[in-house]
């Protein structure tokens, strides 16, 4: 599909807007078996956690991976199941704009981006000590599975350049 196509998803403007990239490898068609398994990990990662919390994780490792795709997809489904433009919009600047996120998010954020960085080669205690004050460790268990499964969707279409803006809200129900 040319840009063109989907103009109507874009801010008017008179300047044409660049080419749409193609995929470079249709990763679920070439590796079925290993595609259905993160498929499960995903379905597993989210059965049990708040589903605005999931989404800020899933929209927050994803910026910081730069996987264009996971940002189209999560912030969609974010703002169809209700989450607001502004805290979307504020997630790049958490630290700056912690008015806007409960602590439990702000802690799970913090983790989030600790554990998908990893400059440090692990996990500084402080971070995990104050995610472990917001959750019990049934629930930060599920809030490292997010972490974890949102870093290797990420790592994925990063990868295979995965084409954003054709997702539609609620295409892959949890």
């Amino acid at each position: 599909m040319t840009s063109i196509a989907h103009a109507h998803h874009r801010p008017r403007t008179s300047a044409p807007y660049a080419a749409e990239h193609p995929p470079r490898l249709a990763f679920a068609e070439r590796h079925p078996e290993f595609y259905k398994a993160m498929v499960g990990l995903e379905i597993a990662a989210s059965r049990h956690i708040d589903p605005t919390l999931y989404e800020l994780i899933k929209i927050r490792a994803s910026q910081i991976n730069n996987c264009a795709f996971c940002l189209d997809m999560h912030s969609k489904d974010a703002l169809a199941a209700g989450e607001s433009v502004q805290r979307i919009v504020q997630l790049s600047a958490w630290r700056e704009s912690r008015h806007f996120y409960t602590e439990r998010e702000l802690a799970a954020l913090a983790l989030t981006e600790a554990v998908t960085v990893l400059t440090d080669g692990f996990v500084p205690d402080e971070v995990y000590g104050e995610a472990a004050a917001h959750f019990d460790e049934t629930e930060l268990a599920q809030v490292i599975g997010a972490i974890t499964v949102i870093n290797a969707w990420n790592r994925i279409g990063v990868t295979t350049r995965t084409t954003p803006g054709h997702y539609t809200p609620g295409a892959y129900k949890r």
